[in-house]
């Protein structure tokens, strides 16, 4: 988990906007992001797993 101070500079315009990075909404985390949900997949798993977004499970076959 990010400190608070570094997501509240993250949200901030960036100086150049070839500087902008997508990040995880709830964590800040830079990698493994998925743009249709704006998370993480580390995050992502967790609200799947909860419910918490709707249409989205586990796959099993």
């Amino acid at each position: 988990m990010a400190r608070k101070g570094l997501l509240e500079t993250w949200k901030k315009p960036p100086k150049f906007s070839t500087r902008e990075k997508n990040r995880c909404l709830l964590c800040g985390r830079p990698h493994a992001y998925y743009r249709k949900f704006g998370l993480c997949r580390v995050c992502l798993r967790k609200m799947a797993y909860e419910g918490v977004i709707p249409g989205l499970r586990k796959a099993s076959w």
